[in-house]
C-alpha cells in the first residue's frame, strides 16, 4: 500500500512534482506517457476542440483533439454525460455504465472507458499524469491478459466455444475496461485516504492543545479544521454511496461489461456472414416437401434444446461476470469505508473535545457565580456596619455616648452579628446545594 501511495499520490507542496522528471522516468522505462503533448492550450476556443489523452489496450498513449459532437458519436454518449467531465463544473463523484462506454468522475480522475481505449481530458494535473502512467504500467506489466476480442474472421467453432471462454475465466483475468476502472478507483480511494491521514495528523495534536489551553487562535484553527473535515467526509461518502449503488444493481454491473458485449456482437455478425456465405437464409421458410415431418420435428426439438443450452450458459456467464465486477467493487468499497470510519472517528473526537471544553467553561462559569454569591453575602454583612454608623451618626444626645467603652462594645457586637449572619448564609447555600461542600 505504501508503494501504491507513492505511485498515485503527489508529494508534499514544498517538494512539488517536476513534470519533466516524470516524463524522463517514463521514457527511461521504455514508453512515453504522452506523445505529442501540447501545453500551449488545452482547449481551442475558436474551433471548439478539446485535447484528450487516449490510452489503448496495449498501453500506448497519445494526445488527440476531438470536438464534443465527435466524441458523443464515437462513444455513443449523451451530452449530459460529457458535461460531467468538464473541469469548469464541479460535480459529485459518479460512475455511469452506458451501452459502449463507462463514464468515470472520481475526484480528479475524469475519463471515458470503452472496450478498446481510455479517454481523459488533457490536463496538467499530477493525478491525471499519474493515472496514465500507472495504467500504462499495468497494461504492459504482463500480469493477466488484456482483453483482445477476435476480429471478423471468427469461425463457427470459436463462436460455439464462445460461452466456454466466458464461463471459466482465470482468477487473474480482468477485461480492459475493468482494469482501467480499477486504476481509477484505486487512485481516488488512495487520494481520499491520504487526505484523511493528513487531517488526522493535523487534528489530534491541535485538539489536545485546545483542551490544555483554550484560546481564540486555537478555536479558530479547530473551526477551519472541522470545515475541512465536513467537506472531505461529504466527498468520501459520495464515492462510497456510488460504489454501493453499483453493487446493489446487477443491471448496471452487467451494462459495464463492454468487452463481452462487443465480442458477442462481432460473433453474431461473423455467424450471419458465415451463413450467408453458405447460401443459407435465416428467415427463409423450409419447404414441407424437401424434408419429412419427422426430420423437421427432430430438427426443431434439437434447435430448441440448443437455444435453451446457450441461454443457460449465457446467463451463467453474465452471473460470473457480475460476480467478478462485484468482487472488484467490494474490495474498494471496503477501502473507502475504512476511510469513512477514520473520518467518523475524527469527527466524534472533535465532538468529544467540544463537549469537554463546554464542560470546562461551565465549570468556570459556576465558580464565578459562586464567588459572586459570596461577595454579595459579604457586602450585605458589611452593609450592617453602615447601618450602625448611620444610627450613631445622628445629631442627638443619649447617655450611652458618655460611656468611654461604648464604642468598643458596638464594634464587638456588630462584628459578631455580621459573622453569625455570614455563616448562616453560607450554611443555607450549602444546605440548598448552591455551593460545593
Amino acid at each position: 500500500m505504501a508503494d501504491l501511495k507513492e505511485r498515485l499520490l503527489p508529494l508534499k507542496p514544498q517538494s512539488a512534482i517536476n513534470l519533466r522528471g516524470t516524463t524522463s522516468q517514463a521514457s527511461a522505462s521504455g514508453r512515453q506517457p504522452f506523445q505529442g503533448l501540447d501545453l500551449s492550450g488545452l482547449k481551442k476556443r475558436g474551433q471548439g476542440l478539446r485535447s484528450w489523452i487516449r490510452v489503448d489496450t496495449s498501453g500506448t498513449s497519445q494526445v488527440i483533439e476531438v470536438d464534443k459532437f465527435t466524441m458523443m458519436r464515437r462513444c455513443d454518449l449523451p451530452a449530459r454525460d460529457l458535461r460531467l467531465l468538464d473541469p469548469l463544473f464541479v460535480y459529485p463523484s459518479t460512475i455511469l455504465g452506458r451501452e459502449k462506454a463507462i463514464v468515470v468522475n472520481l475526484e480528479q480522475i475524469r475519463c471515458i472507458i470503452t472496450a478498446d481505449e481510455v479517454l481523459l481530458l488533457n490536463s496538467l494535473d499530477s493525478y491525471v499524469l499519474q493515472y496514465v502512467v500507472e495504467l500504462q504500467r499495468r497494461l504492459t506489466s504482463g500480469v493477466g491478459e488484456v482483453w483482445q476480442p477476435e476480429g471478423p474472421e471468427l469461425n463457427r467453432r470459436s463462436c460455439r466455444n464462445f460461452d466456454n471462454v466466458y464461463g471459466s475465466p482465470s482468477p487473474d483475468y480482468l477485461p480492459f475496461e475493468f482494469r482501467a476502472l480499477e486504476v481509477a478507483l484505486e487512485s481516488a480511494c488512495t487520494f481520499l485516504d491520504s487526505q484523511a491521514a493528513e487531517l488526522e495528523v493535523e487534528a489530534y495534536p491541535l485538539l489536545d492543545e485546545l483542551t490544555s489551553k483554550i484560546s481564540t487562535l486555537n478555536l479558530e484553527r479547530v473551526r477551519r479544521l472541522k470545515s475541512r473535515l465536513v467537506a472531505l467526509t461529504r466527498r468520501v461518502q459520495k464515492v462510497r454511496d456510488e460504489i454501493e449503488q453499483l453493487m446493489d444493481d446487477d443491471g448496471d454491473m452487467a451494462e459495464m461489461y463492454l468487452s463481452e458485449k462487443k465480442s458477442r456482437m462481432e460473433c453474431d455478425q461473423s455467424m450471419m456472414g458465415f451463413r450467408s456465405n453458405d447460401g443459407l437464409s435465416v428467415s427463409a421458410p423450409v419447404s414441407p416437401v424437401s424434408s419429412p415431418p419427422e426430420s423437421r420435428r427432430l430438427e426443431k426439438s434439437l434447435s430448441m434444446a440448443r437455444s435453451r443450452h446457450e441461454s443457460t450458459k449465457s446467463s451463467e456467464s453474465a452471473t460470473e461476470s457480475i460476480e467478478e465486477l462485484e468482487m472488484l467493487l467490494e474490495a474498494y468499497f471496503v477501502l473507502i469505508d475504512s476511510t469513512l470510519n477514520k473520518l467518523t472517528s475524527l469527527k466524534e473526537y472533535i465532538d468529544d473535545t467540544e463537549d469537554f471544553i463546554n464542560i470546562q467553561l461551565d465549570n468556570v462559569r459556576n465558580q464565578l457565580i459562586q464567588f459572586e454569591l459570596l461577595l454579595t453575602t459579604a457586602t450585605f454583612v458589611v452593609a450592617i456596619f453602615g447601618v450602625v454608623t448611620g444610627i450613631f451618626g445622628m445629631n442627638f444626645a443619649i447617655p450611652f455616648f458618655d460611656d468611654p467603652g461604648a464604642f468598643k462594645w458596638v464594634l464587638i457586637i456588630t462584628g459578631v452579628c455580621g459573622i453569625i449572619i455570614f455563616c448562616a448564609f453560607v450554611w443555607f447555600f450549602k444546605y440548598r446545594r448552591l455551593m460545593p461542600l
